[in-house]
């Protein structure tokens, strides 16, 4: 993360996306299955797109938020080699050199070409549709990079 004094004002955070994992089934060969397909070409791609990163572009005050969040953070998303801008809310701050951010992103999918049973393109897909949507919740503790004063 970049700081300027002991505000956060950019990063670059950079996701293995082979280290995706389930931890909501408790069947091993089940929670294999789905991570396997995920990892697949009706998902992710992990395989010919090993990476996803964000990159902030932006890191405004908020003030007032139920949930604690202190800054509404702007950047841009890659996942699948495509870029969209993304929004959220996220509690940050800088003590002793190290910067922390926690926070959710919600994305949708399909701005990422994963497409797999969404009512959006398959509209007579019924009751096997998966939401468009997915939460990103992220927790990111790192030592602050100094920003240049000019």
């Amino acid at each position: 993360m970049l700081v300027k004094g002991s505000q956060i004002v950019g990063g670059t955070f950079v996701v293995d996306m082979a280290s995706m994992k389930d931890e909501d089934l408790t069947s091993a060969e089940s929670n294999a299955k789905l991570v396997g397909h995920l990892k697949s070409d009706d998902f992710f791609s992990v395989e010919k797109h090993p990476t996803s990163t964000f990159v902030i572009t932006s890191v405004k005050p908020l003030r007032g938020d139920a949930s604690g969040n202190n800054a509404t953070v702007t950047g841009n998303l890659t996942i699948k080699g495509i870029t969209n801008p993304l929004s959220f809310p996220a509690k940050i701050g800088v003590k002793n050199g190290v910067a922390a951010a926690s926070g959710t992103a919600t994305i949708d999918r399909t701005k990422y070409d994963i497409r797999y049973r969404s009512k959006s393109f398959f509209e007579s897909i019924g009751d096997k549709a998966i939401d468009d949507t997915f939460s990103l919740t992220f927790n990111v503790i790192a030592k602050a990079e100094g920003v240049a004063q000019r």
